[in-house]
């Protein structure tokens, strides 16, 4: 593998991670633009952002554990109308919100995991599916536009 395609696989990492945590960001056109330029195996490149992206919400999860230490502090991005919510949806449908994870309201969900102290590995494997899966449509998409 070359030195630009590693450098293109790790700013995807970093887009990827950085769209999965509560920061404004996005990783989708980092994807496709990875993907077009065809410089790893696509197998690499769906891996590489699902990893990120399930690496970004960890984080979340960990903010959640600790969240009522920080939840009131200005600086804290999330507010409580939309920390309630997610709650409230968490406890409503249990884990399987984690299955929405990957839309862009999903890392509420995240947090919500982690405040409601879900079982580590059913988050982790729960989220790894659903970021795995939005890549896996993403590249899909992406294959059908470019042929």
């Amino acid at each position: 593998m070359t030195s630009s395609a590693i450098a293109a696989l790790a700013g995807l990492f970093a887009a990827a991670f950085g769209a999965a945590t509560i920061l404004p960001f996005q990783s989708e056109i980092v994807f496709v633009g990875v993907q077009v330029a065809g410089t790893s195996p696509l197998w690499v490149v769906v891996t590489v952002a699902s990893i990120g992206n399930t690496a970004g919400s960890v984080v979340n999860y960990a903010m959640g554990l600790g969240i009522e230490r920080v939840r009131h502090s200005r600086w804290f991005p999330v507010t409580e109308k939309q920390l309630d919510r997610a709650q409230g949806w968490y406890a409503r449908y249990g884990v399987w919100t984690l299955l929405l994870s990957w839309a862009p309201f999903g890392d509420a969900f995240t947090v919500a995991a982690g405040i409601m102290r879900t079982r580590f590995w059913l988050f982790l494997t729960l989220v790894a599916i659903a970021k795995t899966g939005r890549y896996a449509v993403l590249a899909w998409i992406t294959a059908q536009a470019m042929s």
